[in-house]
């Protein structure tokens, strides 16, 4: 048996065969929803029908920007409103945690589209020589550097015990078929040499007990752990999430483990699983109703 204390994983052709298990479905948005250029259509049809049958969806998300900033871009990508009833991202969790270090002096290692994270808040950008804590929302350039890029500036934070916010704790997302590295990366990377890293977003419990939260005041009643699940395509984040939040994990094959998973056969998947640090309940190649 897995470190989940799942068994195996069921193999599930459509979410329909396993929706009246659920009452709160927990969806993962880079990945599942969209690949960063389009959306899936047949996975925006899946949410809607999720809460035609009465399932509540709340969109988590580990990037690193307000949830205003999420759902405009949902809506450039034609991702009806109806598809969700609530949006959470790590950027509001990572908010929660720089407003505990008002006023203090902040290095900010990530891209200027980051931005709009830190916006209203008491923050005081500086260099890295003068930094109190650094603020990691990815890589400067995530389209030609790498976590290795940066080695002699977090030996420098870490020298100094720098604590480093991780905005996004994902390693990798696709974008337009390109795996392109994540602040998480970066994350991973200063804790091999002894770093502080406190992460906002999943696996971590904050983002999941904030989705809970949005999910009930919508019902207005409160959902058992056992009646929820999350989708999303990355074992180190969506579903050791789940499995620590007590929910069922599905996993969608053509994500960031697609290389693995994709062409191989349902044995061979199984047997993936069970070499994971966790196990998902359920797999689908993607999400369809």
């Amino acid at each position: 048996m897995s470190p989940s204390g799942i068994a195996s994983t069921i193999a599930l052709s459509g979410f329909s065969e396993v929706a009246d298990r659920f009452d709160l479905c927990l969806c993962d948005v880079w990945g599942v929803v969209h690949n960063g250029v389009a959306a899936y259509r047949e996975a925006v049809v899946s949410l809607m029908r999720m809460r035609e049958r009465g399932i509540s969806v709340v969109l988590v998300t580990n990037a690193p920007r307000p949830r205003e900033v999420i759902i405009g871009q949902l809506d450039g990508f034609g991702v009806p409103r109806e598809a969700w009833d609530a949006v959470v991202t790590s950027g509001d969790v990572c908010r929660a945690l720089i407003r505990v270090r008002a006023g203090e002096p902040m290095y900010r290692l990530g891209p200027d589209r980051d931005l709009p994270l830190i916006a209203g808040l008491d923050v005081q950008e500086t260099s890295p020589e003068q930094a109190s804590y650094v603020l990691c929302t990815g890589l400067f350039d995530d389209e030609n550097e790498t976590a290795a890029s940066y080695a002699d500036l977090l030996a420098g934070f870490a020298a100094r015990r720098l604590p480093l916010i991780c905005a996004n704790p994902d390693l990798v997302v696709e974008r337009g078929g390109r795996i392109i590295p994540c602040a998480g990366a970066v994350a991973l990377a200063y804790e091999e040499i002894g770093g502080e890293v406190v992460y906002a977003g999943k696996p971590h419990r904050p983002i999941y007990e904030s989705a809970l939260a949005e999910a009930e005041a919508s019902r207005g009643a409160p959902i058992a752990r056992d009646r929820i699940c999350a989708v999303g395509d990355a074992i180190r984040t969506d579903i050791a999430g789940a499995v620590g939040f007590g929910a069922a994990g599905i996993i969608v094959l053509a994500g960031i483990h697609a290389q693995d998973l994709m062409e191989a056969s349902w044995e061979e998947r199984h047997g993936w699983f069970g070499r994971q640090t966790h196990r998902p309940a359920y797999a689908m190649p993607h999400l369809v109703w």
